[in-house]
This record gives C-alpha cells, structure tokens and sequence, in this order.
C-alpha cells in the first residue's frame, strides 16, 4: 500500500551490510527542499474567456527570446491584460518549457503581450503566479518598436524592453492622470527664417504632414529655440513630439526654450537626473497622454508618446547616443525605425553631419535644411589655422605650445570677454600617425588601422597582418608619431603665459554648464565646454591632429564636430570673434572648418566610403572573446554568400573582460579559469544583407548558449569602434 497522504507504515528491512547505505539515502531524503506546485490547467479555475497568456519572460538571452504559454486564473482574468507586467514561474516545473532543459523553477517578470483562446503547447500549463500592476505598460507600438531593434542588433527582445520601459514605481501609479492641455497655437518661424527651406518645413508639420529632413544649424545660440519652435509646431497639430539630445546639459536647454516658447504643462523632461520614481512618474504621465511632448537623452528614445508625429535627434554623432547596454542600440536608428514604423516626421539636427545622415540625403529618404553661404559667414566666427611644424619653429610657443597668432588671439580676446582652449580629452591617444602630416597610418590590404606590434613590427588592428616597409601614401614619409598633451598641463602652462589671469577647467571630472561674460581662460575637453553668457571673444584649438590620428574611420568626422561644437560657441566674425586651430591647413576636415561646410565634408566622407566598402555603405558587426570561442561562433555561421571576414586578430588586454554566463555569480565562478587569449573578428555584408547577418549571429550565439558549450562571446552589430 502506498506511503502518499500521511499514512503510517513500517520502514521496509535493511538489508545486511546496509545500514550506512540507508542512513546516507536518509539524510539525503530529508535535506531535499519540496518544490511548490505551481496551478495548473487540471488543479486550477481559469478564466471562462481567453483564458491562455502568451507572455514575454524578461530573461536576456536570446535563446530564450520567445513568448511563452501560461494559463490565467479566474481570479486574475480582469487585471491580466496586454501590456501588463505579471510574474511568473519559469523553468523547472513550470510546464511549459519546450526545449527540456531546466532554467531553474524561480519567478521571474514579464509581461502579457496577448491572450488566447488555446495553447499549441500539449502538456499542462503554469498559471500566472501574479499581476504586478493592472496599468498596461507594453503597447502594441512599443512592442514592435523593440522587436525590431532586437532583430537589428541581433539581440533579444527582452534586453530591449529593459532599456525601453522603466523600473516600475507603484506610488506614481497610484496618482491620477491628468488631462491633456489643447493643442497650442502655430508658433512664428522666428530664427527659422534664416533657412531658406525653414518655413515651410514648420508649415507642414503644423498641417499633420511628415516632413524628413536633415538640418545643419547655424553657429550660434539659436538652436535649442529653434528645435523647440519645431515640437510647437507640431504640437499645434494636434500630435505628439519627441526630441532626443546627446546629454542632460543639452536636453535642458531645449526644455528651457520651450518652457519660455509654450509654458509649463505640454512637455516633460526625460533624463536620468530625474530619479527612478520621478523619472517613471513622467513616462506614465506620456503613456497616458496627459504629455504630448517629450525632451530627453537617449533612454528616451522609446518614449510611448501617444499620436507622435515627429522624432528628432541633435548630434547624432555624439557616441552618447549609442546605449551601452545589450544590444546597445543607436537612437538615430531608433528613430529611424520609429518614423517608418509609426509614419511621423523625422529630423536629424546638428552643427555638423554625419556620414549617416549624408545618406539619407543621397538616397532621397530625407530632405536637406540648411543656410545659404551669406547666412552662415554672417554667423560664424574668423577661423585660422596654424600646422604643428609652423608650431615648432615659432619662438613665441615655447612658453606655452602657443604659437603666434593664437597668442595674439588669446591677448586680444581676453580685452573683451572669455576665451576657449580645447584641448584632446585624456585618452586620446592615437595608435599611429604620419610625424609630418599626421594622417593615420592604415593597412595597404584592408585599409584597416596600423599597430606597433613591438619596437620594430608594424600590424594591422583589423586583418593582423604586417605592413613592412611602411610609407605614407599621402606624403611619403615614413616615420610615425602617438603622443599628446592632456588638459590639466595645459591649464598650468596657459597660467604661467598669462598670470594674473583667471583660469577654469571643464573636463571629465567637473563639467562647467557656463560661465559668465568676463575675462577668463577656460581650458575644456572635447563635449566639455560651458556656454559663455554672450559667446566666447575667441578660441584656440590645440593638438588637432591628435584627435584626426584616431585609430577610427571616424576620426575626420569626429574632429570636425567637436571643433565646430566649439567654434559655434564664439561671437560671429562681424562682432570680433576668432578662432585659431593648430592642424595641418591641407587636411580635409580642417579645410571644412575654415570654410564652415560640414555638409561637403560629409558628401565627400561618404563617397570615399562607398569606394572602401565602409559603413554606412556596408553593414560590419565584430565578435570577440577567447580565441577559441570565436573560432567555433565563426566555424557555425551560415553567413550571406557576400559576407567577408575580416581576422580575427588579438584584443589588447585592456579591453578584454570574461562575460558573465546566463546565471553565473561571481561566487559559483569557483577557481580562476586559466586565461585565454581574446581575439576579434569583423564581419562585413554589403547592403541589404545587414538583416540576415543578423539573424545569422542571433541564431548561432543562441545555439551556443542552448548546447552550454565554450566560454561566451561579444557580438555587437554596427560597432562604433571598428578602427
């Protein structure tokens, strides 16, 4: 007769020899921890209609990224609705997992995309153990957005809902929503005039059109009233806005101009300054439409703004946009996805251009929206240049790397206001450039970047082969240079040239916001400088070919970014401002910057691209980790038929770091696993082809993680830092 219910009942004879046997297998018995039954469809009253959930468990890896069935009690049927975060019981005596394999039995958190009638899946079903909170968070619009950010950046869905809908605070849920303000009246063009295409652009946003366009503002301190001019606009449509900015400095004073454009009440500000509760207890105030706006920084670029009928990005080179945060999404592409996706208009706006919004103009898909020349010399500052060998010859730059006519421009400009030093931030520090006209020195098979494998090795960081003789193509010469001077000795040597006066830093460590109209030095890193109150007298920008000697095919591109975001800091030419930039004057980007162009620069850098076969012309994504865990990702690839490979080749030590596998702690790590050396692969498709890479690196690293074989591997599409 059975033991089951309680019921008493001899223990069974031991056999001889067996009692040590039956104690072990006693204690055994009693130290196991009894698991709790979860409901189930046979031991559970479930609701009468649509009584099946198809949930997204919110667990990262990808070969988990699917919906999974539970069943919902009858008790829970009103609040489980779509969009709601649930818990649930997933893994080991859940019920429903397919692939066999046991994840661990814990709750975990989800979300409830949808209901139905039946399940495909033939055993019995987990119920759902509890409604978090009856508000529905994950839109259908939402939903689609992070799919398909996921299948770009071959990701899973979940780690894109991560960075989508905040952590949730249940006292701002408790607070009533409040009603929408009408819409705002049609704002005036005012500085938008200046742009021949500018008004029309307002016009037909405030019509309920969806106008795209690329805008490179003016230098100077209109911009932020001029993008809020464009949210007004398309407020009084009676339609949504979102604007996402690369930090919280920028992001305020946007939200500051539109305060004064429209008053309080019709936006908010989404910024990680906020807090947690407060931070959340805005995006419900969007989700709910009592907020038709939004201002933020890159987190914001899934903000559920109800009816949007606009999404603009400023400085979308700045690498802030880029999430670091798997599958570290880029919230120009974002935006991207979301204009087609939800049929809005789209503006990407900047003192510069990148090479990606160079090809939306080129392939049509947007509109430019700038100034004409009289308007743009009438806007920027004087810029004169000075080379590193004029720099060495010139007696007057010993005291203080200055040379001459930056002397001048110093002592001259600190008579009538502020003047701006930019110096490279600490830590940019080229691997190789050309010691006479600072070109970087790359490979002449991959036209990747060059390294100095020891004292006399040359090695490219993308192909690992050598490169022996080396000669420059640009000039011929043949010896090669990778120093720089930080912002702090500067600070020191500007103080000793001019005593007595005033000298600020604005670095990493401590960002100025501004600083006041008087006499002072201010020495900035790149994305550092503080706004002067009525702009700067003058600005010297020193050791240019540093950040041109980047190993980066951006390194052109993003020189002359963080020089005009300087220079527009200056007063125009007309009332005295200067700008002094020590760089070789033949280079294009320093061209670009003496005659204020960025948009030819950019037409230039994406032809020249398009020649090489790199992105944006191409899709590229790199996979690093141990060497021979590239080796077997790389072996199980079914790549396209026109995918490249490109290396692998070694990953310096300072940027390796094992990944964390699914679950792992530091404690269950155990022993030191003997090291590995870390390698990186390349991987290159020409257009159209991005979306199958993708799908061909998610489906592999799944496989992986599924088979539990080999320590992980990174795969980042769209990699910032291909070299």
């Amino acid at each position: 007769m059975s033991s089951e219910h309680g019921q008493n009942k001899p223990p069974a004879p031991t056999p001889p020899g067996g009692e040590q046997l039956a104690l072990i297998r006693d204690t055994v018995r009693k130290a196991k921890v009894p698991r709790a039954k979860p409901r189930t469809w046979r031991g559970a009253a479930l609701a009468e209609r649509l009584p099946v959930a198809r949930v997204l468990v919110d667990k990262g890896p990808v070969h988990l990224d699917k919906l999974w069935d539970y069943a919902v009690p009858a008790e829970l049927d009103a609040d489980a609705r779509p969009g709601v975060r649930v818990r649930v019981r997933f893994g080991a005596g859940a019920g429903n997992v397919r692939e066999g394999r046991r994840e661990g039995g814990g709750l975990l958190d989800g979300y409830i995309v949808e209901r139905v009638a039946e399940t495909d899946y033939k055993g019995p079903l987990a119920a759902i153990a509890q409604v978090l909170s009856p508000e529905p968070v994950l839109s259908p619009a939402l939903l689609a957005l992070c799919r398909a950010v996921a299948d770009r950046y071959a990701g899973s869905l979940a780690d894109v809902l991560q960075l989508a809908i905040p952590p949730r605070s249940a006292r701002a849920e408790t607070a009533s929503p409040t009603p929408a303000l009408p819409p705002p009246p049609r704002p005036e063009p005012g500085s938008w005039t200046r742009y021949p295409a500018g008004p029309g652009f307002l016009d037909a946003l405030a019509r309920g059109g969806t106008p795209r366009a690329v805008w490179t503002a003016l230098p100077g301190p209109h911009w932020p009233t001029e993008l809020a001019t464009v949210i007004a606009a398309t407020l009084a449509s009676g339609r949504g806005a979102l604007a996402v900015l690369p930090d919280g400095r920028s992001a305020a004073r946007v939200d500051a101009a539109l305060t004064a454009l429209l008053g309080p009440g019709r936006h908010t500000l989404l910024t990680a300054d906020a807090g947690p509760h407060e931070r959340y207890r805005r995006w419900l105030a969007v989700r709910r439409g009592s907020v038709r706006a939004v201002v933020g920084t890159r987190a914001a670029m899934f903000a559920p703004v109800q009816d949007l009928g606009l999404v603009a990005i400023w400085d979308d080179g700045d690498s802030s946009h880029s999430d670091d945060n798997a599958p570290r999404p880029h919230a120009r592409d974002v935006l991207l996805l979301r204009a087609v996706q939800e049929r809005t208009g789209f503006l990407a706006g900047d003192l510069s251009r990148t090479v990606e919004t160079a090809q939306l103009l080129e392939n049509g898909w947007a509109l430019p929206l700038e100034a004409g020349r009289e308007q743009v010399r009438a806007a920027a500052p004087l810029v004169r240049t000075v080379s590193d060998g004029d720099l060495a010859r010139d007696p007057a730059a010993r005291a203080a790397r200055l040379p001459s006519l930056g002397w001048r421009a110093l002592r001259e400009g600190l008579l009538r206001g502020p003047v701006l030093v930019q110096v490279p931030r600490r830590g940019y520090v080229p691997r190789l450039a050309c010691e006479r006209c600072r070109e970087p020195a790359r490979c002449p098979h991959c036209v990747g970047p060059l390294e100095a494998a020891d004292a006399d090795t040359l090695r490219c960081g993308w192909c690992g082969r050598g490169a022996h003789p080396w000669h420059c193509p640009s000039c011929g010469g043949n010896r090669l240079r990778a120093t720089v001077i930080g912002a702090r000795r500067t600070a020191e040597e500007l103080g000793r040239a001019f005593p007595g006066m005033p000298v600020r830093t604005s670095g990493r460590d401590h960002v100025l916001d501004a600083v006041p109209d008087q006499p002072a030095l201010i020495v900035a890193t790149p994305g550092a400088e503080p706004v002067a109150e009525h702009g700067y007298a003058a600005a010297l920008l020193l050791d240019g070919w540093a950040l041109l000697g980047r190993p980066d095919l951006r390194a052109g591109e993003e020189a002359l970014r963080r020089w005009l975001d300087a220079a527009a800091l200056v007063r125009p030419q007309g009332e005295g401002g200067a700008v002094v930039i020590v760089a070789e004057p033949t280079l294009s980007p320093v061209q670009a910057l003496v005659r204020w162009d960025p948009a030819g620069f950019a037409a230039r850098e994406l032809a020249e691209r398009a020649q090489l076969g790199f992105p944006p012309v191409s899709r590229m994504a790199s996979v690093s980790g141990p060497a021979s865990a590239v080796a077997e990702l790389l072996e199980s690839l079914e790549l396209p038929p026109d995918a490249e490979v490109l290396g692998p080749v070694p990953v310096p030590p300072a940027e390796q770091g094992r990944p964390r596998r699914a679950g792992e702690t530091p404690a269950k790590r155990g022993r030191p696993e003997p090291e590995e050396p870390w390698e990186r692969a390349l991987l290159r498709v020409r257009p159209g082809s991005g979306a199958a890479l993708a799908a061909a690196l998610k489906s592999a690293q799944a496989a992986r993680l599924v088979r539990r074989e080999g320590p992980p591997v990174r795969v980042r599409v769209d990699p910032p830092d291909i070299g």
